[in-house]
C-alpha cells in the first residue's frame, strides 16, 4: 500500500496556553571558559549540544563576524547551559550557534553533515582585510592564542524544587530558543529530554504499520509526539493534569532511561497495538473525517491496547464495527472535539474508547 502524503492533523490541545501552576526552585551559579576549553568539551560530549534538523543556521559571513569579534577582543553574549539529571553533563540551552561556529572554525569545516562528501573549509569572510580568507590554522600564533584563551562567561542552571522532574529545563529552553522558526514541543523534547525513551520513539517512529496510518515523516515531529502521547495515557493517565504538553514532558522526563524491560514493554506494547488497529482500520484510522485527529489517536490506541492487555485478539474484524460505533457516539464526538486537553474530556474519551474495545474477541 502506497504511504500517505503528509497529514493533516487537528489536535485542539496545541490551542491550549495554561500555563503549569508551580514554582520553580533554581539554582544558578556563573563559570568563565576558554574557547580552547569549550571546544575540548564539546569534543568529549562534556557540554552537548541538542541535535535536529535546524540546529545550526548561521550563514558563514555571521559565523565570521562572530569569530572575528573574538579576535579584536570585543565582548560577546555568554550563554546559559543546565546540568543533566542523569549524568551532570551540561546541556546548552542558548548559544549554541556560537559554539558550534567556534567549534567549527577550530576544526577547520563549516557546518560539516554527516554523509557529505565535500566539506567546506571554514575560512573566514566579509571581515577585516586582516582576517579575510584565513583559516583557523592559517592565523597567527598570536591570534590563535587569543582565541583560544578568549574567556566566555556560562551560566549554569539546576533544578532543585520539584525535584521529582526538571520541565524548567523545558520552558527555559522555549523561552530563550527565539530566533528563526519556534522551535515545536517536541523538538525541545528531543534537545532537553535525550535518553533511550527519545531514542525508542525514534525508532517506533519508523513502524511500518505507523507509517501508513500516519503518513510522511513529519518535519516538525508531531508522529513522535503523538506515539509519546500514546505511552504517556496508557501508562500513567491517571496522573493526568492540564496543560497537555506539560504532562508529556513531565512523563519524557520521568522515563527519560527505562529499565530495559520496560522499554520492550513500550515498543511491545506500540507496534502490536497500531499493527491490529491498522489491520483493521487502514486508511479510515483515527481518521472520523479526512485529517488525523489526535485525541481519536489516544483515546482509540490507549482503548486497543487495553484490550489486548488481557490476551490475544482472535476477531480483529470486530475492532471495525467497535470504531464505527465509537465514532458514532455523540458523547465521544464531544470529547474528542473542542479542548481536548480538558481533564473531563480526556477521561471520557479514554473511558469510552475503552469500554468500546473491551468486548472484542
Amino acid at each position: 500500500m502506497k504511504q500517505r502524503e503528509l497529514s493533516e492533523i487537528i489536535d485542539e490541545s496545541e490551542n491550549d496556553n495554561t500555563t503549569p501552576v508551580v514554582r520553580y526552585e533554581i539554582t544558578s551559579y556563573g563559570a568563565d571558559y576558554d574557547v580552547a576549553g569549550f571546544v575540548a568539551r564539546l569534543q568529549r560530549d562534556d557540554i552537548i549540544i541538542p541535535s535536529f534538523q535546524r540546529d545550526y543556521v548561521w550563514r558563514l559571513p555571521e559565523a565570521s563576524r562572530f569569530v572575528e569579534s573574538i579576535l579584536l577582543g570585543l565582548p560577546v553574549p555568554g550563554v546559559f547551559l543546565a546540568k543533566d539529571f542523569d549524568t551532570n553533563k551540561l546541556l546548552v540551552i542558548d548559544g549554541q550557534q556560537r559554539l558550534k561556529t567556534l567549534q567549527f572554525f577550530i576544526e577547520g569545516v563549516f557546518n560539516p553533515k554527516s554523509g557529505d562528501k565535500n566539506q567546506k573549509v571554514f575560512k573566514l569572510g566579509k571581515v577585516s582585510k586582516r582576517f579575510e580568507g584565513l583559516t583557523f590554522g592559517e592565523l597567527s600564533d598570536a591570534d590563535r592564542r587569543n582565541l583560544n584563551d578568549y574567556v566566555i562567561h556560562a551560566t549554569i542552571i539546576k533544578q532543585d524544587k520539584p525535584s521529582n522532574d526538571d520541565t524548567s529545563i523545558y520552558h527555559i529552553f522555549e523561552r530563550l530558543n527565539t530566533t528563526g522558526q519556534r522551535l515545536s514541543p517536541q523538538e525541545i523534547r528531543v534537545a532537553v529530554y535525550r535518553g533511550q525513551l527519545l531514542d525508542l520513539l525514534e525508532d517506533l517512529n519508523d513502524n511500518a504499520d505507523w507509517r501508513q496510518a500516519f503518513g510522511k515523516l513529519h518535519p516538525r515531529l508531531k508522529d513522535r509526539e503523538l506515539i509519546l502521547r500514546f505511552l504517556a495515557f496508557y501508562a500513567d493517565a491517571k496522573s493526568y493534569e492540564r496543560p497537555l504538553g506539560e504532562f508529556l514532558s513531565k512523563f519524557a522526563a520521568k522515563n527519560r532511561n527505562p529499565k530495559p524491560q520496560e522499554l520492550e514493554a513500550f515498543r511491545k506494547t506500540f507496534s502490536t497495538t497500531i499493527k491490529v488497529i491498522f489491520e483493521s482500520l487502514e486508511g479510515a484510522a483515527f481518521r472520523p473525517e479526512r485529517a488525523l485527529n489526535a485525541a481519536v489517536f489516544d483515546s482509540v490506541m490507549v482503548g486497543v491496547a487495553r484490550r489486548l492487555d488481557r490476551g490475544k485478539i482472535s476477531q480483529p474484524d470486530q475492532i471495525k464495527g467497535a470504531y464505527k460505533r465509537l465514532i458514532e457516539d455523540k458523547s465521544y464526538i464531544s470529547a474528542v472535539s473542542g479542548a481536548t486537553a480538558d481533564k473531563p474530556l480526556v477521561e471520557k474519551r479514554m473511558e469510552l474508547a475503552t469500554a468500546a474495545f473491551a468486548s472484542v474477541k
